[in-house]
């Protein structure tokens, strides 16, 4: 791999070679957050006792204290609470897509999450998205684009 201050990093590296992703295989925990995303649906965990959504998955309920939970299908709809571009691959399979842009979105649901931001136009604070998984190669990604977009 070379970098150079005034260019995109590129990736030297054959690609048979290429590292790959780190799965994305879940935990017991959050395995039905990741099934729903492999058929294009959001789910949020949500308290079963006192209803409280709660994302990313965790044990217990931050109101309540319970560890009952189901899951409820989000819209994907929320405004943009901030975002970053990365210049730096956090893992060296990312390397051949920098930079690339990550989202926080406050979803409708109370909620917010993270993904990648689709190609175009810079996300601006309190701008109106949506977002959908995108299926790749080895898994899929959380997406946010413009909501008239």
């Amino acid at each position: 791999m070379t970098t150079d201050r005034n260019t995109k990093t590129t990736n030297t590296t054959n690609t048979t070679n290429a590292p790959r992703k780190p799965p994305q295989e879940g935990t017991a925990l959050s395995a039905p957050f990741w099934e729903a995303a492999r058929e294009g649906r959001l789910v949020i965990q949500r308290c079963a006792e006192c209803g409280q959504l709660r994302h990313y998955p965790r044990l217990l309920c931050s109101r309540c204290f319970s560890d009952r939970h189901d899951w409820a299908e989000a819209s994907g709809e929320g405004t943009v609470h901030s975002w970053t571009v990365a210049h730096h691959a956090f893992h060296p399979a990312f390397a051949n897509e920098l930079p690339y842009t990550l989202v926080t979105v406050d979803l409708k649901e109370g909620v917010r999450a993270l993904g990648r931001w689709r190609e175009g136009a810079t996300p601006s604070l309190g701008q109106a998205v949506r977002g959908g998984f995108i299926q790749r190669e080895d898994g899929v990604d959380l997406v946010f684009e413009a909501a008239n977009g």
